[in-house]
């Protein structure tokens, strides 16, 4: 493992291979260790793996102040200019699969083609119920707060949290529950219809985590891209099908 500082941030990173240069961006809460394997696999081929630890994961410090997924993405141009590459392709996993889409749609002059893996980025309509919820639940602590109840306001949204917040969202404090925030509700539709490069979407035909629906729209908001969708995996697909993802990685970046 190696580190260097950009943009801020000391930023640990695995370079393996030597051939055509692949920048792999690992999921939210995960690190460089998740994407080794596929890694390993891809190297023989005739590539180079660079693999980032993103700041607040791994061995990578938190950022100085709470990131959005464009911070994240002028943070892979950056070291893809300190280590003089022009163009690369893209693996992107889940929250790397965001990066990856913000970088496809505003930095195409560094993409060759695009690889999303199980990738976040469309925003799920939230049902009703839920709405009405999150409101009472707001109203009530603001006007705790209002009337100068802070104990009160706090008890109240720590059980909230506790009861509705995400696996994720409880795993992170300070500046990194902030950036999770800006990351989970920025939708990336728009940015997904602007993406040139050529783009395989591989997905778990059981990912709970990002359902079949949002490969799917993907695939019709992206204008050149196709669908793989692995029989039973779940959200780590491209692990439950290493061989088979390099395969199709080597196949894309092949084609003419």
């Amino acid at each position: 493992m190696n580190h260097i500082e950009l943009n801020g941030v000391k930023v640990a990173y695995h370079i393996i291979g030597q051939g055509v240069p692949v920048m792999m961006l690992h999921g939210w809460g995960a690190s460089a260790e998740l994407i080794l394997p596929l890694a390993k696999k891809l190297a023989p081929l005739g590539y180079t793996a660079h693999i980032l630890d993103m700041p607040g994961h791994g061995a990578s410090p938190e950022p100085p102040s709470a990131w959005s997924v464009m911070d994240y993405a002028q943070l892979v141009v950056a070291y893809m200019q300190h280590q003089a590459i022009n163009r690369a392709h893209l693996f992107g996993h889940s929250f790397g699969g965001r990066v990856s889409i913000v970088l496809g749609a505003e930095y195409p002059q560094y993409v060759n083609k695009m690889v999303l893996a199980d990738a976040a980025g469309i925003r799920p309509k939230t049902p009703l119920s839920k709405q009405i919820r999150l409101s009472v639940y707001k109203s009530i602590r603001d006007g705790l707060k209002t009337i100068g109840f802070h104990g009160l306001s706090d008890q109240l949204r720590g059980w909230y949290n506790k009861k509705y917040a995400s696996a994720d969202f409880l795993a992170t404090s300070g500046v990194m529950r902030q950036t999770f925030l800006q990351v989970v509700n920025q939708d990336l539709s728009d940015y997904a219809k602007k993406i040139t490069a050529p783009t395989l979407l591989i997905w778990g035909e059981n990912d709970q985590d990002t359902p079949l629906w949002q490969a799917k729209q993907l695939e019709k908001l992206i204008p050149d891209a196709g669908l793989v969708v692995y029989p039973n995996a779940g959200h780590y697909s491209y692990l439950e099908y290493p061989d088979q993802t390099a395969q199709a990685m080597h196949a894309l970046f092949q084609a003419s």
